[in-house]
C-alpha cells in the first residue's frame, strides 16, 4: 500500500531477501549510517566546545578545572564536558560513593570513566603514583567513549528495525532519524549513562527479536548497570517466552516460565547488587540505620530520589515546573500518539481475538492484512508497551524533561518519527525541523550550563 506523500516500501517478502543486490544495499546503508554518525558526532563536539567558551551560568567547571597556563586539548575537552550529572559520575569514579545522594547514580558510567583514566595513565609515562587520585581531565575525557557507542547504536537499530518491519528503506530512515536525538550531547560526547544504556538496550532487544534469550538477558543486565529503568527491560524476555505464546496458543509452558524467571533474575543483577551494597553500608552494623532501611522494599534509590530530587508520583506537577513539561512535550506527545494508536489498532484487536481461542497462523495473517500500515506489526508489541510504561512514568513520577535523554533508549521513538515521515509527512517535517533546531540549541544550553540537564 502507498500512502499519500509517503516514501515507497518494498513488499515484505522481497525487502529482506538475502540476495547479492540486497547485501549490496545493506552495505551501502551501513556505510551511509557510519558516515552520517561520525559527521553528527563531530558537529556536536565542535558546537559544544565552541559554545563552552561563552560565559557560564555556573562557574563550577572553572573552579574544578582552572584554565592551564598553556593550551591543552585534553583540558579543553574535559572542561567542555564537565556539566550537570558529569560532576557526580566523575566524583564517583574518582573517590567512590561518598555522599548519600550519589547512590541515585548507577555505577556503569563511573566504571567507564575510571577504566578510561587508568588507560590514559598507562599510556602516559610517569603519571602513575601510588595513592594518587585520577586526574579530572582523564576521567571526563572518558565521556568520549560515547562517540564510538553512538555509532554502534545506529547500526544495531538498523538491524532491529529490519527484523521487525522487513524493509531496508524503513530501517535506513529510522536509523537516520536516530541521528537527530533530543539530547545529542549526553548521547555522543558527555560522560553520561545514556549512551551505553541505549546500546545495551538495543542489543538486548535485537537478541530478543532473534529469540536468543540468554544473550538478551546479558545485554539487559549490562544496561541495568547504567540506569535504574533497566529493570523494565526484562519485560521483553517475559513477553517473548511467556506472554506471546499464551496469546497465540493459550497455553502456559512451565519450563518456559521458569527459564524466563531465571533470565529476568539475571537482568536485575546489577540493580539488586547496587541496592545490596547500599543496604550493607547504611542498614547493617550501624547504630542509626537510614530511614529507608525499614521500608519494603528497602530501596535507597527511591529514598534519595524523593529526598534530593523531589521524585515521586505527581510531586513534580507544580506551576514552576511548567517550562520543563513544555521542554519534554515533543517526544512525549510523539510516543503517546504512536503507542495509543498501536494499542487501539493492533494490540487490542489481537487481545480480543486471543480471548476467543487459540490464534491460528491464518488468523494472525488476516489480522496483519487488516492493518496495511507497516507500523502496526504484531512483533513490536513489547516495544510499544515498554515505551508507554516509561512515558507514563516520566510524565507522572519523574523530572519530565529527562525524556529528552531517555527517549533515545526506546526504538519506538524513532519508529514513531519514521511513521510521521511516511504516513504524516507534514508532521514528519515538523519533527525533523524541531529535532535539528532543538538539538543544536541544546548543545549551546549544555555548554553554558543552562537547563535542561
Amino acid at each position: 500500500m502507498r500512502y499519500p506523500g509517503a516514501m515507497p516500501f518494498r513488499p515484505q517478502s522481497q525487502s529482506t531477501r538475502d540476495t547479492p543486490q540486497a547485501r549490496v544495499s545493506s552495505h551501502k546503508h551501513r556505510t551511509l549510517l557510519l558516515q552520517a554518525s561520525c559527521l553528527a558526532t563531530a558537529l556536536t563536539l565542535v558546537l559544544s566546545v565552541v559554545a563552552s567558551k561563552l560565559p557560564l551560568f555556573d562557574s563550577s567547571p572553572n573552579v574544578l578545572l582552572p584554565p592551564p597556563s598553556r593550551f591543552s586539548i585534553r583540558h579543553t575537552l574535559a572542561s567542555a564536558l564537565l556539566r550537570w550529572d558529569a560532576f557526580h559520575f566523575a566524583h564517583i569514579a574518582r573517590e567512590g560513593y561518598v555522599y548519600e545522594y550519589e547512590w541515585a547514580f548507577f555505577p556503569g558510567a563511573a566504571y567507564i570513566m575510571k577504566a578510561w583514566a587508568q588507560l590514559a595513565q598507562l599510556l602516559r609515562p610517569g603519571s602513575q603514583r601510588a595513592g594518587r587520585l585520577f586526574d579530572w581531565d582523564d576521567l571526563l575525557s572518558g565521556g568520549l567513549v560515547s562517540t564510538i557507542v553512538h555509532v554502534a547504536s545506529a547500526q544495531v537499530l538498523y538491524q532491529l528495525t529490519l527484523i521487525h518491519f522487513r524493509s531496508r528503506p524503513l530501517a535506513l530512515l529510522t536509523s537516520l532519524l536516530s541521528l537527530l536525538p533530543s539530547s545529542p550531547v549526553t548521547l555522543r560526547i558527555a560522560g553520561y549513562s545514556e549512551p551505553l544504556f541505549t546500546l545495551f538496550s538495543y542489543c538486548g532487544m535485537l537478541f530478543c527479536a532473534r529469540k536468543n534469550w540468554f544473550f538478551a538477558a546479558c545485554c539487559f543486565a549490562l544496561a541495568g548497570a547504567f540506569r535504574s529503568i533497566g529493570i523494565f527491560l526484562c519485560g521483553f524476555i517475559a513477553w517473548g517466552l511467556v506472554i506471546d505464546p499464551i496469546l497465540t496458543h493459550r497455553k502456559v509452558q512451565v519450563d518456559r516460565v521458569l527459564y524466563a524467571a531465571a533470565l529476568c533474575s539475571l537482568t536485575l543483577a546489577f540493580s539488586v547488587s547496587h541496592h545490596y551494597r547500599a543496604y550493607q553500608l547504611f542498614c547493617t552494623g550501624t547504630p542509626t540505620p537510614a530511614p529507608w532501611c525499614n521500608a519494603f522494599p528497602p530501596s535507597i534509590y527511591t529514598y534519595v530520589q524523593a529526598k534530593y530530587w523531589n521524585g515521586g508520583l505527581l510531586r513534580y506537577w507544580t506551576l514552576q515546573q511548567l517550562p520543563n513539561f513544555l521542554l519534554g512535550a515533543p517526544p512525549l506527545l510523539l510516543l503517546f500518539a504512536f503507542a495509543l494508536r498501536y494499542v487501539r489498532r493492533a494490540l487490542a484487536p489481537r487481545l480480543a481475538i486471543s480471548a476467543l481461542g487459540p490464534v491460528s497462523t491464518t488468523a494472525t495473517t488476516t489480522l496483519n492484512d487488516r492493518h496495511p500500515s507497516p507500523f502496526l506489526s504484531s512483533s513490536i508489541a513489547p516495544h510499544v508497551i515498554h515505551a508507554l510504561i516509561l512515558s507514563l512514568l516520566l510524565l507522572f513520577a519523574s523530572h519530565t524533561q529527562i525524556v529528552l535523554r531517555q527517549a533515545a533508549s526506546m526504538p519506538v521513538t524513532y519508529w514513531a518519527a519514521a511513521w510521521l515521515c511516511v504516513e504524516r509527512p507534514v508532521f514528519g517535517r515538523w519533527w525533523v525541523g524541531w529535532s535539528v533546531v532543538w538539538g543544536a540549541l541544546s548543545c549551546v544550553l549544555w555548554a553554558v550550563f543552562l537547563p535542561p540537564a
